[in-house]
């Protein structure tokens, strides 16, 4: 009995390793597999994250007045369109100035009009009479002096009193030519000259009004082109002096992405070339950008050498990439990231 069945415990003691053998080798396979896919995986060439950062044209807004803020009727992320008022700056100085240079104009307009119109005939006729007066004048100091002269000749009047009547003829003729030339200057009127002073008076009026007109004008700030309020650097009541920022607009119409690359990534990439850029703000969403803009920044911002040989310095480029569509979402500051080695 016993050597009959021993036969048959050893075919079964083999068919029941025959499991156990194959599980060993599945498990040997995907452990190997495992490995080489890992080693394959850490040999491959990792993608290099650029990050990049949304910019937009971007207008400093600046008073070419001092004065007190008055007015700012908008606040931060407010949107304004071209010609919008955004200061409005007091100056009463200003406004008293323009004042007065109106009246000087107004004098020295009046002034013109009067050399234009010349002189009056009230003036004339009044400088033809005193022309007669002295021709009356003269008559009378002329017998004076005939009759002085006779009486000192037969020795009745002395000869200081011819003396005398000698100097008033002489007086009495010089106010007639006096006379005729106040005439003639009356009928002539006024000369070139004095019309040019005259005219030069009104222009130069006329300028200090202008100047002042424009700086009036520029007491009150206005949007230049439709876009968005940045910052505010100036709030109501506060002095400011010309050139300092009021605040400042970006111009959401032309929105950009800047990426700074090291000189040696910048190799081969042109104007034109297409990338994918993903937008973490907008909910990691790809967008296609253009590249317009490769430009070298300053000696400033580069990667310097670690080693003291066998390698060299680069420069730093910055890299314009605008969106291809519009994307009215996108706002400055907003992060963009690039897989170089896809965009390659």
């Amino acid at each position: 009995m016993n050597e009959e069945t021993q036969p048959l415990k050893t075919t079964a003691d083999s068919s029941a390793g025959r499991p156990s053998r194959t599980a060993a080798v599945i498990v040997m396979v995907t452990v190997a597999s495992i490995v080489g896919l890992s080693l394959w995986y850490l040999v491959q060439p990792q993608p290099l994250i650029v990050q990049g950062e949304a910019d937009a044209t971007r207008i400093d807004i600046a008073a070419r007045v001092d004065g007190r803020v008055g007015e700012r009727p908008v606040a931060r992320g407010d949107n304004v369109d071209a010609g919008q008022i955004l200061v409005k700056i007091d100056n009463p100085q200003i406004l008293s100035k323009l004042k007065e240079a109106k009246a000087q104009k107004a004098v020295a307009v009046a002034d013109l009009a009067r050399i234009d119109v010349g002189v009056r005939k009230e003036v004339i006729a009044q400088r033809k009479a005193e022309i007669a007066s002295a021709e009356a004048n003269l008559t009378l100091a002329k017998q004076s002096y005939d009759r002085t002269n006779e009486l000192t000749t037969k020795g009745v009047v002395s000869t200081q009193s011819l003396n005398e009547a000698t100097a008033s003829l002489d007086v009495a003729r010089r106010s007639l030519e006096q006379s005729k030339l106040a005439y003639n200057e009356a009928v002539a009127g006024y000369t070139l000259e004095e019309r040019g002073v005259a005219k030069a008076n009104v222009d130069k009026a006329e300028a200090a009004v202008v100047t002042l007109t424009t700086q009036v004008d520029e007491m009150t700030v206005k949007a230049p082109v439709g876009s968005q309020v940045y910052q505010v650097g100036a709030e109501q009541g506060e002095y400011i002096s010309p050139g300092v920022p009021l605040l400042s607009l970006v111009d959401l119409s032309d929105v950009w992405l800047r990426f700074d690359l090291r000189e040696d990534l910048v190799k081969g990439l042109k104007v034109g070339d297409k990338l994918q850029v993903r937008i973490p703000a907008l909910a990691d969403r790809v967008v296609a950008v253009e590249i317009r803009t490769i430009a070298t920044r300053g000696e400033y911002s580069g990667w310097r050498a670690t080693r003291a040989t066998g390698d060299f310095d680069l420069r730093t480029f910055e890299v314009r990439a605008y969106p291809t569509d519009k994307i009215p979402e996108l706002r400055p500051g907003m992060s963009a990231y690039l897989e170089w080695s896809r965009a390659r």
